[in-house]
């Protein structure tokens, strides 16, 4: 939208972005000293009423999960997700990259209004460049005491500390983020209790994402009233959308959650349409966790709610994945299936049995060797998966099951084609696929 102005990246295109001057002299640091002169109480209230929806991928509520917390509480943590572990999302290292400070004064705020005394900063461990520049940017606030003790003289004190992981898609929920960052292996926990009540190191804890703390001190700064004016209801504020594939002008944008999906790929301010007179096939507009939209579907909108009326799981981190006509259907299924049968803990029997089961029929598939009642039979398995049907810890499977399920069902007809094509003998090779 060309009269939209840019609140999240508004500062990347600056010279020295990263450095805590140059922050400052847009002005930065003006929320955090802001909301140290409230309550913590009249802090959450705002974000509460700014209807702050969390953008990693559940869109639950920030001021409503830090209001869960016991008011009886001694001690409170807060971990600021970085794991950005959905493929192919990429706008938190954009954000963590190019206006490091901004997510720390975001994690001051929200430290501040939830009475946490640390904040670990959990990042993946292939985000080398974003880990020296946040760790850069740390040190700098440090240095000029808006971290440690008694910063901006209200008495309030905070330590940030980053914590490396190993690069597992499941630590990317909020539990599994928390095991891993006690030391032990990144497995889910079962829910109640929840981290609000028992979370790091059996303490009460929050958990939120990158892009959610950064909307803060804008929230802080100008008001709930200001934020809601951004978007629709339920799907206020600002969002970075990142577009891949063949797109002129692949990457991360800024806009309002009322563009559709189609304007995301064409518009100007965005991916400017299909390179070199490519057509589109398929779109996973969410990461490819939330499933799987058809060259006639790009009219949905990039919001909270209008990915379910197209059999969507939501709208996930709004990373889309463009899939041209000229790519074969079957290899990117295989490709999804291969990747959750790597990434699932395991801990779930119909999560690891049935990832696993999923891509020997999709590699079976791909190699020319599938037969029609594959079809039915993968699509059965995705319907007794995940959290939905009640039958596991995280929501590692349904996001399994959602981009496996559409693309079957969505484009069915191409993948009976393929099989109609296969010579009459290959049935007889469908066991071998199996050693």
């Amino acid at each position: 939208m060309a009269d939209y102005e840019p609140v999240l990246l508004k500062n990347i295109s600056l010279e020295g972005s990263t450095d805590l001057k140059v922050y400052e002299s847009a002005g930065g640091y003006a929320a955090a000293r802001k909301a140290l002169k409230m309550t913590p109480d009249e802090v959450t209230e705002i974000v509460k009423e700014a209807n702050l929806r969390g953008r990693g991928g559940a869109g639950f509520p920030a001021g409503v999960k830090w209001g869960f917390l016991p008011k009886d509480r001694e001690v409170t943590y807060l971990c600021v997700n970085a794991d950005e572990s959905e493929p192919p999302t990429f706008s938190n290292r954009v954000l963590m990259e190019k206006d490091p400070h901004q997510l720390i004064e975001g994690t001051i705020i929200a430290a501040f209004a939830t009475q946490a005394q640390k904040a670990f900063i959990y990042m993946r461990v292939e985000f080398h460049e974003p880990f020296h520049v946040m760790q850069n940017a740390i040190d700098q606030a440090y240095a000029a005491g808006y971290l440690g003790k008694n910063i901006f003289g209200s008495g309030f004190e905070l330590d940030v500390f980053i914590h490396r992981g190993a690069g597992a898609y499941v630590c990317g929920e909020e539990t599994g983020l928390i095991e891993s960052l006690e030391g032990k292996r990144g497995c889910p926990r079962i829910k109640p209790p929840f981290p609000a009540v028992e979370g790091l190191f059996h303490k009460p804890t929050v958990v939120n994402n990158v892009e959610t703390l950064c909307n803060v001190p804008h929230i802080i700064e100008r008001g709930a009233a200001w934020f809601k004016s951004i978007g629709a209801e339920g799907s206020e504020g600002p969002k970075l959308f990142c577009a891949s594939g063949p797109v002129n002008r692949p990457g991360c944008f800024e806009g309002p959650m009322t563009i559709t999906c189609r304007e995301l790929i064409e518009g100007d301010g965005y991916g400017r349409g299909m390179r070199s007179g490519k057509e589109v096939k398929a779109v996973l507009p969410g990461g490819i966790s939330m499933g799987v939209l058809t060259a006639d579907e790009l009219n949905m909108v990039m919001d909270f709610d209008d990915p379910r009326n197209f059999g969507l799981l939501g709208l996930g981190t709004a990373a889309a994945v463009i899939i041209d006509q000229q790519q074969d259907i079957r290899k990117v299924l295989a490709n999804i299936t291969r990747f959750y049968s790597h990434e699932s803990c395991g801990q779930c029997t119909q999560c690891r049995e049935g990832t696993s089961w999923m891509d020997k029929i999709a590699t079976r598939i791909a190699d020319g060797v599938g037969r029609t009642e594959d079809l039915d039979l993968i699509v059965d398995v995705t319907k007794n998966m995940g959290m939905m049907p009640g039958l596991s810890i995280c929501g590692l499977s349904d996001g399994a099951a959602f981009p496996i399920r559409t693309i079957v069902q969505k484009f069915r007809g191409e993948f009976e084609a393929y099989i109609a094509e296969q010579p009459p003998t290959s049935t007889l090779r469908v066991l071998s696929t199996f050693n």
